[in-house]
């Protein structure tokens, strides 16, 4: 078993497709099938099936995925602390989908400047996922919003991110430059589903001034709460960070008098080893949270 082998298995996992793998790793698609044949002629069965859209793990497949995860793990792990210099390597960093696209290209752009040769790998995904990936190696760090329940991780606060009421342009509350969150206690809510933790910072922040918010549509992205919200469906309460790029007329902030905010933090596993390339990005993590901060 080569880790190659290993490598083409995890992308046709990951894709469910071999065309879309043998784009990932480079491969014509004959060439990606000669290579996991070979690999499931050496265990002796097969590891994945193949259905008339697309391809799924069989049992083995299913067994061989975490363990192929763990090999080129290790490999990648040690070859880093071997060529540690600091320049080069490639690291992971996850985001959840109301943080990544307002605050990642911000670090990418600065950690360009001081590691241009290095690469980074960028996951969005759900708290409940970027977790355990934080936790297993699959992401080096991850940008999250407290609280979490993240046992043996590092969890280090960046800086708060004010939660803003964003309505439509015919609102009543459209001219008030502020409003209270017991003046939104009659009207209706879209949020995000429970998936992400946004909605449940923007449950609390609610609760706190006993306020219960009446949730009459949820979604899976930002984008579609802004648009619905831009239709009249409901108000919403949305991160600044996204609030103040958001440059479309039909849709108007206004902050509130108590000013709800959450708090974003970066995570990282306190036992793996980290590089000195690992260390030069979670160092400009801080430079552009407190950049966030003093800004807020």
């Amino acid at each position: 078993m080569e880790l190659e082998q290993l490598v083409h298995f995890l992308a046709v996992a990951e894709h469910g497709s071999f065309t879309r793998a043998a784009k990932e790793v480079a491969l014509s698609q004959p060439a990606l099938s000669r290579s996991i044949a070979k690999l499931e002629d050496e265990l002796g069965q097969p590891v994945f099936e193949r259905q008339s859209r697309k391809v799924v793990l069989t049992d083995a497949g299913r067994l061989l995925r975490p363990r192929a995860r763990q090999v080129i793990d290790i490999v990648a792990r040690t070859k880093a602390e071997i060529t540690d210099d600091g320049k080069t390597g490639t690291l992971r960093i996850g985001a959840i989908p109301t943080i990544a696209p307002y605050l990642i290209p911000e670090v990418l752009e600065a950690f360009s400047q001081v590691a241009p040769d290095a690469k980074i790998e960028v996951t969005e995904d759900v708290t409940d996922t970027l977790l355990p990936a934080c936790s297993n190696g699959a992401v080096d760090v991850a940008l999250l919003a407290l609280p979490l329940e993240a046992r043996y991780l590092e969890v280090e606060p960046l800086f708060d991110d004010e939660l803003l009421l964003v309505v439509p342009p015919h609102h009543t509350f459209a001219t008030k430059d502020v409003v209270h969150l017991e003046d939104l206690r009659e009207y209706p809510f879209v949020l995000l589903n429970e998936a992400h933790c946004l909605s449940d910072n923007v449950v609390h922040s609610c609760r706190s001034q006993s306020v219960d918010p009446i949730s009459i549509e949820r979604t899976n992205q930002l984008a579609m709460v802004l648009e619905l919200v831009a239709l009249g469906h409901g108000v919403s309460l949305i991160p600044a960070m996204a609030g103040r790029i958001d440059e479309s007329p039909r849709r108007v902030y206004r902050r509130l008098a108590s000013s709800p905010s959450r708090t974003i933090a970066m995570v990282w596993n306190r036992y793996r080893f980290r590089t000195k390339l690992l260390e030069r990005l979670l160092g400009v993590i801080r430079d552009v949270g407190a950049r966030r901060s003093s800004t807020a």
